[in-house]
């Protein structure tokens, strides 16, 4: 009997230390309708219609100033875009994909021979430590983990994102 009670007890620990460790939550609260980053201010908007549920500061890319438009500028880019996949196993604890490059990203690029890049994300510091400076991202927009933790269960794919300069 003890012995059960003992491995009982282990389990219930276990469980317990698992919950507390995971990078998962869930969110209950109101549907995240738009996602809006204001660049020039390194914030970021999340809403439920036209009212704020959360206000972020972000890092940006190494090349924060103007819209990307070639792969390697280090550029954040500027426009509409879609929340479209979600990484759990991120270099970068946990990343929601921008759907960057668009037609028109693509376009302009073409026009001009080079690739527009791509791997844009929101997402949470890398998992290698390492010293950072102020917009250190390849373009990417970057948040605390706590906060990509809330943002990964708060916003769904097909949510809008508007990236202001």
């Amino acid at each position: 009997m003890r012995s059960v009670l003992l491995r009982g007890l282990l389990l219930a620990s276990l469980l317990i230390l698992t919950a507390c460790t995971s990078k998962f939550t869930t969110y209950n609260g109101p549907r995240v309708t738009k996602v809006e980053v204001f660049k020039s201010q390194r914030i970021m908007k999340v809403y439920h219609g036209k009212r704020v549920l959360k206000t972020y500061n972000v890092e940006l890319g190494f090349g924060a100033r103007g819209h990307k438009q070639f792969e390697g500028d280090g550029r954040t880019p500027e426009g509409r875009y879609i929340i479209d996949r979600r990484n759990p196993n991120s270099s970068f604890y946990l990343s929601l994909g921008i759907s960057y490059p668009n037609a028109q990203d693509r376009a302009f690029a073409r026009k001009h021979g080079l690739s527009p890049g791509g791997d844009i994300f929101i997402h949470g510091q890398p998992n290698i430590g390492g010293k950072r400076g102020p917009d250190w991202t390849a373009g990417c927009i970057a948040v605390k983990n706590g906060e990509m933790r809330q943002l990964y269960a708060m916003v769904k794919n097909g949510t809008v994102i508007d990236i202001f300069p």
